[in-house]
């Protein structure tokens, strides 16, 4: 067990800095000190003093060294895990003052589908109104195909979607957002619940819930049945709806897909369970989209795209499992 001498909490709050935070923050993901030193555009020994200092005021070391690769002892680790929440505080602090000092007001009308609804917005509206009492939000929710026309023509603000063979749109600007698996579920008493190996084939006679026949999604996902050289299911309820869709999983023997995180929460509910097969990246990939012109002329989506972009970076640094 690693030994760490003692410190006070005045000693420690004085000594540490901003840059020392910085420092373990990106070591902990980056590994190297010469990427350390870009990412910082800082010298590689101004990164090794960073070290060195906070290896002084821990009393205890904080990195290994493999070669030339740096990894994190576990005092250094958890080091690194305060830094990044400090960070992201001091993160969350800039967007509220600029909101407050910009007066940021309006209306911002965003289109989402639903499979990425419940991982994204609860935070991103959560910042958002928390730093811009007085602007307005709307949320529409649908499928891609249906969204896209109401994008284009300046009924919704911007759009949200996990994507499927990604090309250019005129007039729009897009940013990937995240990637994450989308798995495929049952319900928790489904004859292929206790399986720990699977085909597709065994899946394909099942009940399935699917979005809708005209959408992205599901043409996605007729393209993974493909791939595995099988028909699509014929058997198909189609719905966006999530509550009736954990409803229908445990009412009939039925399956479906969704967003891992959100499979993995309510699998631990005991609500469903997760299927072992390989989705191969199917529609992983989140974006959004909006209009080439709109950012300028409405402070409102100029600041919800930076909340998005704050939250999606808070989401990558939250491991799945």
């Amino acid at each position: 067990m690693q030994r760490v001498a003692a410190i006070s909490k005045n000693d420690f709050q004085k000594a540490i800095t901003l840059r020392h935070l910085r420092v373990i923050a990106a070591l902990s993901d980056l590994k190297l000190v010469a990427r350390v030193s870009e990412a910082l555009n800082v010298t590689q020994p101004a990164v090794s003093k960073q070290i060195a200092d906070m290896e002084r005021i821990v009393g205890a070391p904080i990195v290994t060294r493999d070669r030339n690769r740096l990894f994190l002892t576990p005092v250094g680790q958890r080091l690194a895990d305060h830094a990044k929440q400090v960070l992201n505080q001091l993160g969350r602090a800039a967007f509220d003052v600029e909101a407050m000092a910009s007066g940021v007001s309006g209306s911002v009308s965003v289109g989402v589908v639903s499979s990425v609804a419940p991982t994204l917005l609860p935070a991103t509206i959560a910042l958002f109104k928390s730093s811009t009492p007085q602007a307005s939000i709307s949320i529409k929710e649908g499928h891609f195909v249906e969204l896209l026309p109401e994008l284009e023509t300046g009924a919704l603000d911007v759009l949200i979607a996990r994507i499927w063979q990604p090309q250019e749109l005129p007039g729009i600007e897009q940013l990937s957002l995240f990637t994450e698996p989308v798995v495929a579920v049952a319900g928790r008493n489904h004859s292929l619940a206790n399986r720990t190996e699977l085909e597709w084939s065994d899946l394909v006679d099942f009940p399935w819930i699917l979005p809708q026949a005209n959408s992205v999604a599901r043409r996605a996902i007729d393209a993974l049945f493909a791939e595995n050289g099988l028909t699509p299911p014929a058997n198909t309820i189609a719905s966006l709806s999530l509550t009736l869709n954990l409803a229908l999983l445990e009412a009939i023997p039925a399956l479906g897909l969704l967003p891992q995180r959100l499979a993995q929460t309510h699998a631990a509910r005991g609500d469903i369970v997760s299927l072992p097969l390989d989705t191969r990246g199917l529609l992983s990939e989140a974006r959004c989209f909006w209009r080439t012109d709109q950012v300028d002329t409405n402070p409102a989506l100029a600041f919800f795209l930076k909340c998005l972009q704050k939250t999606t970076e808070d989401l990558q640094t939250i491991p799945f499992g």
